[in-house]
């Protein structure tokens, strides 16, 4: 998985791993891999090239050749992201697409074949990987690895304001509901299923500022003589 060190950072979604990450990348001047993103962009390329959720040799063919590049957005708390050659980085952060990628990771083969993709990431001078099996299945060396989470609410209240902030429409039951669902999915999937590496630092976020889990991570980051 190559020489340089990781931090792995698993949770549901709406736990603030990705503006954590984000903001981990740019503090430690490390490389970022958004591995959600890597699923909802199977779904998004599935949904281009007429691939139906359920054809899973077609599902693992996209994710084996998926043209993706990662960047980093004005804001700097978001992954800018390119899908053969479109930009889309709003777009797969639709709940929709949220839905699909959940259904595609739970689909073994498809994960396999990202599974090597996701190692590739690493690189000079360290990886912040954000997903939900990075401490677990990706990167089970990982120096440090964090589980954040949140109450179901709180990260539907997140997640709400956050479309509500892009002028996307959104019902905040509905994303409750779906939040609900997926985390359901995620946790009783029969392949790597969403939960606390066994040494992960947990970290719960229902009442924490975004600089206060910053500031939790980088002393755990310290801790570990990763900075």
């Amino acid at each position: 998985m190559g020489d340089f060190p990781v931090i792995a950072v698993d949770g549901p979604s709406g736990s603030g791993k990705g503006t954590i990450c984000s903001l981990l990348a740019r503090e430690l001047g490390w490389n970022l891999l958004d591995s959600g993103a890597l699923y909802r962009l199977v779904g998004l390329a599935a949904r281009h090239h007429g691939v139906a959720l359920d054809d899973e040799d077609a599902l693992v063919v996209l994710a084996a050749h998926l043209d993706v590049q990662f960047g980093t957005s004005a804001n700097q708390q978001e992954v800018s992201i390119i899908l053969e050659g479109e930009e889309v980085t709003n777009a797969i952060r639709t709940e929709e697409c949220g839905a699909d990628a959940s259904i595609i990771a739970a689909i073994g083969s498809v994960r396999a074949a990202l599974l090597e993709r996701q190692r590739a990431f690493v690189s000079e001078p360290g990886l912040i990987a954000d997903g939900r099996d990075m401490g677990t299945v990706v990167f089970p060396d990982a120096p440090l690895k964090v589980y954040l989470t949140a109450s179901a609410e709180e990260r539907a209240n997140r997640r709400y304001n956050q479309l509500i902030n892009k002028g996307l429409g959104a019902s905040l039951q509905a994303i409750l509901e779906d939040i609900q669902a997926r985390d359901a999915r995620d946790m009783n999937r029969a392949v790597a299923p969403l939960k606390p590496a066994e040494d992960a630092i947990c970290l719960d976020t229902t009442d924490q500022s975004i600089e206060e889990v910053l500031a939790s991570v980088l002393d755990q980051a310290r801790h570990k003589g990763l900075r």
